[in-house]
């Protein structure tokens, strides 16, 4: 039978031995998960990423705040599950010894900085954003941004703004990031997929475009080329399934009928895409690349 005091808690098993509520071997027992050295949950709770970051911010770290992937999750944009490791900033003095499944940043942080989410502590949303723009390799930084920015909690000239006073050590990947950003992608490899297209040097495309004929409203896009009349769509795996493909044929004919060219991308084509680059170029009426 659990301690009342400890059912739906995290806790520090040395503490909960020293007061009674266990003995040390009880600790051990599955009534409890281990989460991290010392530091265990009721097993009635469920094993989330931000379960996580309260044990560290509350529990194995107090006076850390929740801060990158941890801090976005606190946010509603769910960047990180249970098997990452959770990210967090320390001051700059701190000295803790490297515990598993912590990643731990050492700096100062602004008080107006810190404000608190689901009762942990957390970097706000703009910080939280700069932290993000900080993660490598950069694409991956430009992905989670598109996330975090796609609710509007920060818009990207307020995060371009913020970028432009940063100094020091990973300044210019911050400031690249958010140039990049810009909180449309439906899904990451949306993302990617503009990322590829910015890369081979094309025009950008609109992202999240509706397409209208005569004021008509026919669909909306993961990207178009408007003057060309081209439409460049992500093809995930759904799209093959059975209870997709007559909604798929409709939209393809809806989109054909009066002219438009719609181009399909594949995984496969992400990380290959030289096939895919060239046919953009034509349909694009651009030279293909020697």
């Amino acid at each position: 039978m659990r301690p009342p005091a400890l059912v739906g808690r995290v806790f520090r098993g040395s503490t909960a031995v020293a007061a009674g509520h266990l003995t040390r071997h009880q600790v051990h027992s599955s009534a409890w998960r281990r989460l991290f050295p010392d530091v265990y949950a009721c097993s009635t709770l469920e094993l989330t990423h931000a379960l996580l970051t309260f044990a560290v911010t509350r529990v194995l770290l107090p006076g850390a705040v929740a801060s990158g992937r941890s801090a976005a999750g606190l946010w509603g944009i769910d960047l990180a599950g249970p098997e990452d490791p959770v990210e967090c900033t320390v001051p700059a003095g701190c000295r803790r010894d490297a515990v598993d499944g912590v990643r731990i940043s050492r700096r100062a942080l602004p008080r107006d900085r810190v404000v608190s989410r689901r009762g942990i502590p957390a970097t706000d949303p703009l910080r939280t954003a700069l932290d993000l723009a900080r993660i490598r390799p950069a694409d991956d930084a430009v992905v989670a941004l598109d996330r975090f920015l796609a609710p509007g909690i920060v818009l990207p000239h307020e995060l371009r703004a913020a970028a432009a006073t940063l100094t020091g050590r990973g300044c210019r990947q911050v400031r690249a990031a958010a140039a990049l950003a810009d909180g449309l992608a439906g899904s990451p490899q949306e993302t990617r997929l503009r990322l590829l297209i910015l890369r081979a040097g094309l025009p950008a495309p609109i992202a999240q475009y509706t397409v209208r004929q005569e004021g008509r409203w026919l669909a909306r896009v993961d990207f178009a080329c408007p003057d060309q009349r081209v439409v460049v769509e992500y093809e995930g795996l759904w799209h093959g399934e059975r209870q997709h493909v007559g909604a798929d044929r409709r939209r393809l004919n809806r989109l054909t009928a009066p002219g438009w060219t719609v181009v399909f991308v594949t995984a496969a084509d992400l990380h290959d895409p030289a096939r895919f680059i060239a046919r953009l170029r034509s349909e694009l009426g651009l030279p293909t690349s020697g």
